[in-house]
């Protein structure tokens, strides 16, 4: 190799040329001679080289300008477009050049139609974008006045192609090829459009005379009709015939067949110059079983008769492409109001979420990534993503109607529908995932969707997406990423809730219209319709960003309101939430877009006042309804993790915990709205109100023991632990329980034992007043009561002290008490010295005396003649009335005493757990346990349903009907049921009585819990 040679190599190589040996050699064709000469060197000049190797792929540019300045040559020098022209066009630094280059480095089949008509480089170099009409009037002009001594056919394709090259000049040499896009794709269309036009017109050529007794008019479809055509597509039709006046039906139809048929055929048949693309006017009425041309009323009839929810979608890209322009505007006006209805019609939003899945299904499984257009986050979940949005809005907003995809995504972005965060980045991925397309097929003009494999052609890709440092790896990473982040947006609007409700309402109830919106309050049961209106007023009248979602969301959430017992009270509570937070960015778009959130937020605000109440205090607190974990409850060591950090914070102890108590506020609506929705049974929701209490004395009493060593100046001098008693103890609370405890402490070697006493006492003190402090939250109220002595006894004894009260002096009673204590807070070793003090004691070796279970049942007995409030009807109260939770309670219990110590099974405390133990040892009969277990479970929800549609407690069946019918919703009672809850529970109840009776009081042999 010559050492010039050697040096131009080295050049090419660094210009960007893949085979600068090959290049090389071209540099020296003839062909290039009379650019050489224009430029005055004896080569090309350096500025031309150095602009070819700025083409997506310099090799191929070179040897395509070889190639059309060979086939130039051979044509003469005519003045204006010869060789001489275009040796001066190539030497001059310019547009003209660039685009000329551009298209010779992108695409191997216009190189090709270049070859051919070599004269069209002017077309290419001088390439300006025609309007519309101007391009039909040329393509309708070629195929009639100026086609020389071409056939019509050829005389098209020689004429589209000439398009072709003006459109892939300006695109491939735009400055912002994304924002360029959709010029492209509706310039594309245009020069389609034209070319069914001119198809048509050769095609009523070869009809001859009676042509015009049939008016046709050629609808565009898909991305045809939305103005966003491929380089490489079928285009989408629709024929629409008519007869002209005194014509005949039938005889209108044939010839409209006949020029249907042949303008079809016009385009698509094979000539010398090739074929321009296949019509497919599948889309049409019956598909392809169907009559290839129908009138205005027989599309109509079948529209509203017989069509399938998918023609409907498609025919929201009709639009008057060719043809009888009258006519189509005709067909327009009476097909578009059955396509803004057709999101009325049942299971509609779910029928379109299951055609895109079978969409995305038969992707051949080799394909699926590299598809752009059918795969996961490619073009079709784009389109999918906003052709629902707008037939389910579009009904009640005009704004929402375009063909085209991204000005429809921008009004969706402006109406508030989609968040403009995830319409910006729709509106790029599209914009990127259609070049790519339009670029890979540019290069052969074959119809494909697919990303390429081979290294050449993703480096080709890769520069014509403006890459030039690893151009195949970062073209692939940024398809990568792209489709990740449209499959994530895709997969939030596509399966909204929001639209499928949104999809059943009327579109008058869609649009909130005062009159309307009136009418429909009360017909959904509002009991103040007035009211309810001057909320809706209140949140959507405006033309602000949050009026315009408030006016997304209410038409769907005011059915969800009255789905529950209080409406009314549901759309004050929601008002109340909105004009704390509307302002906030990420609300509104919380409850539009983040799964069933506004779903959820209705219903719990509807159902329940408790809930309501703590959402107001904390409105900041609805965001866990837009987390996917956020209904599930925290751990207790979580729980006591984020308040011992939030208490660390605070310098005094009332701000610590009152830290501590604004996190409960927080997680007890968690575990609210987590029961509302039905995420929770009543046995997680006792357990995570447990757990939620014990964080809390955990971290309170830390705070409350440095409080007092602060103010004694000194340690207390023991450690101290809380024993959870009751239904504390057994991991049952209830949403109105108080925090069952006994306070225990261990005094520390050579601690003085009066003063540690007494400084243990300031411990509890302080932890109750701690506690008891006014708030936005609820209360935890703590009840000393079942310690030793009761209220008479000191709040806190040391562990000795209550090793010697329950050797020497306690009752039957406290050893029962003891089967439900628990440890919550403290010392884990102190933990466990309580626990061994009292195992022997709870679950005793002999089982009960006679005597004792005498003691048991006597005090049973006075519990349900003394306790009972005065006036309460035994068959309705909840608690302590016949077949309520005492007698579930004492039975299970009176089992535990009589059994545990030889039934490892029985020895834990929970109410439910215990049961299931005494059944499956054999000890209480199936039936029986099922009984009890029934009339615990209602019971307890019962109560909790009670707080949580009142906001307090009840003890009784609601008699009020209107709470009956709350909490029986609460439960899942159906509407309409309020007279049946008391029946309901006396059933309960009476089943669950006989089985005490048995089990509890018989004093004959059998009875299964007794010895």
């Amino acid at each position: 190799m010559s050492s010039r040679t050697s040096t131009t190599t080295g050049l090419l190589a660094r210009t960007g040329f893949s085979d600068p040996a090959r290049a090389a050699s071209l540099l020296d064709d003839r062909a290039l001679q009379p650019v050489a000469a224009a430029g005055g060197e004896a080569g090309l000049p350096a500025d031309l080289i150095a602009a070819l190797g700025d083409t997506v792929d310099p090799d191929q540019a070179l040897l395509g300008l070889v190639r059309v300045l060979e086939s130039l040559a051979a044509q003469g020098d005519p003045p204006g477009h010869g060789i001489s022209a275009a040796a001066a066009e190539l030497t001059t630094a310019g547009a003209g050049r660039d685009r000329v280059l551009a298209v010779l480095g992108a695409s191997t089949a216009l190189v090709d139609h270049l070859v051919r008509h070599p004269e069209h480089w002017v077309d290419t170099a001088r390439a300006a974008r025609p309007t519309g009409e101007e391009v039909r009037a040329e393509l309708v002009a070629a195929v009639t006045t100026g086609r020389g001594d071409r056939t019509p056919l050829d005389a098209l394709r020689v004429a589209y192609r000439r398009g072709l090259l003006r459109i892939a000049a300006l695109d491939l040499t735009a400055s912002d090829p994304l924002g360029q896009m959709p010029a492209v794709g509706e310039a594309l269309a245009e020069l389609a459009e034209a070319a069914l036009e001119a198809a048509l017109t050769i095609a009523r050529e070869e009809y001859g005379p009676g042509h015009e007794r049939c008016r046709l008019a050629i609808i565009g479809m898909g991305k045809t009709g939305g103005g966003e055509l491929n380089y490489v597509s079928d285009v989408d039709v629709i024929f629409v015939a008519e007869p002209a006046a005194g014509v005949d039906e039938d005889e209108a139809l044939r010839i409209g067949t006949a020029l249907a048929t042949a303008t079809m055929r016009a385009c698509s048949a094979p000539t010398p110059e090739g074929s321009l693309w296949p019509v497919d006017a599948a889309l049409r009425p019956e598909g392809k079983q169907g009559p290839l041309v129908r009138t205005v009323s027989s599309h109509k009839a079948y529209y509203v008769r017989w069509a399938k929810t998918w023609e409907f979608q498609a025919l929201l890209k009709a639009w008057v492409s060719a043809g009888d322009r009258e006519l189509g505007l005709r067909y327009k006006a009476e097909i578009s109001p059955l396509v803004w209805e057709a999101a009325s019609r049942d299971h509609f939003v779910e029928d379109v979420q299951a055609m895109r899945r079978r969409v995305e299904q038969n992707v051949p499984a080799n394909e699926a990534a590299r598809q752009l257009k059918l795969g996961a986050g490619g073009l079709r979940d784009v389109e999918f993503s906003v052709q629902l949005l707008q037939l389910v809005h579009g009904r009640a907003d005009p704004n929402l109607r375009s063909a085209t995809t991204l000005e429809a995504l921008a009004a969706l972005a402006r109406g508030g529908y989609v968040g403009r965060e995830d319409a910006a980045a729709l509106d790029r991925a599209y914009r990127h995932l259609r070049c790519l397309e339009h670029r890979i097929q540019l290069h052969r003009l074959r119809r494909t969707h697919l990303m390429p494999e081979s290294e050449a052609d993703l480096r080709r890709l890769g520069r014509a997406m403006g890459h030039r440092k690893h151009p195949e790896q970062a073209v692939v990473a940024d398809r990568q990423a792209i489709a990740r982040e449209v499959r994530t947006i895709h997969e939030r609007l596509f399966y909204r809730p929001l639209l499928a409700a949104a999809a059943r309402l009327s579109p008058s109830e869609a649009r909130l219209r005062p009159e309307a919106a009136r009418e429909r309050l009360a017909a959904l049961g509002f009991r103040d319709p007035a009211g309810a209106m001057r909320h809706i007023e209140a949140l959507t009248t405006g033309v602000s960003r949050r009026a315009a979602i408030q006016r997304t969301l209410l038409p769907v959430m005011l059915g969800w309101f009255a789905d529950e017992a209080d409406p009314d009270a549901g759309l004050l509570s929601f008002r109340r939430v909105s004009d704390e937070l509307g302002a906030t960015h990420w609300y509104l778009k919380m409850l539009r877009d983040e799964g069933r959130a506004a779903d959820r937020l209705a219903h719990c605000l509807a159902r329940s006042r408790f809930a309501a109440d703590l959402l107001v205090r904390s409105p900041e607190s609805v965001a866990i309804l837009g987390d996917p974990t956020g209904l599930v409850p925290r751990t207790r060591a979580a729980l006591a993790a984020t308040m011992s950090a939030a208490a660390g914070r605070r310098e005094s102890a009332a701000d610590a915990v009152t830290a501590v108590r604004s996190i409960r506020r927080h997680e007890l609506l968690r575990v609210v709205m987590a029961d509302l929705v039905g995420e929770l049974d009543v046995r997680a929701v006792g357990a995570a109100l447990s757990d939620l209490a014990a964080a809390m004395l955990e971290v309170s009493l830390a705070v409350a023991v440095g409080e007092v060593e602060a103010r004694e100046g000194g340690p207390i001098g023991a450690d101290i632990l809380i024993v959870g008693m009751g239904s504390l103890g057994g991991g049952e609370l209830g949403y109105a329980s108080d925090a069952d405890v006994m306070f225990v402490h261990r005094p520390h070697p050579d601690a003085d034992e009066e003063e540690v006493q007494a400084r243990a006492t300031q411990v509890v003190q302080e932890l109750k007043k701690l506690l008891s402090g006014s708030g936005p939250d609820p209360q935890l109220g703590l009840d000393a009561d079942l310690r030793p002595e009761g209220k008479n006894g000191p709040l806190i004894r040391s562990l000795d002290s209550y090793r010697t009260y329950y050797e020497r002096w306690a009752l039957t009673w406290e050893f029962q008490a003891l089967l439900r204590a628990t440890p919550v807070a403290g010392p884990a070793d102190l933990a466990d010295e309580f626990l061994a003090l009292i195992d022997p004691l709870r679950w005793p070796a002999a089982g009960l005396s006679a005597s004792q279970q005498r003691d048991i049942r006597t005090l049973k007995a006075r519990v349900e003649s003394e306790r009972l409030p005065r006036g309460a009807d035994p068959s309705t109260h909840l608690k302590l009335g016949r077949g309520g939770l005492t007698d579930v309670e004492w039975t299970v219990q009176l089992g535990q005493l009589m059994h545990a110590h030889a039934r490892p099974s029985l020895r834990v405390t929970g109410t439910l757990a215990a049961l299931d133990g005494l059944a499956d040892e054999g000890l209480l009969p199936a039936d029986d346990a099922r009984a009890l277990r029934e009339a615990w479970l209602l019971g307890t929800r019962m109560r909790n349903a009670g707080v949580l549609w009142r906001g307090r407690p009840i003890d009784s069946v609601p008699a009020d009907l209107r709470d009956a019918d709350g909490v029986g919703r609460i439960i899942g009672r159906a509407a309409g049921e309020a007279t049946l809850l008391g029946e309901l529970w006396r059933r309960v109840a009476r089943r669950c009585r006989h089985a005490t009776d048995f089990n509890f009081y018989d004093s004959t042999p059998g009875g299964s819990v007794k010895a």
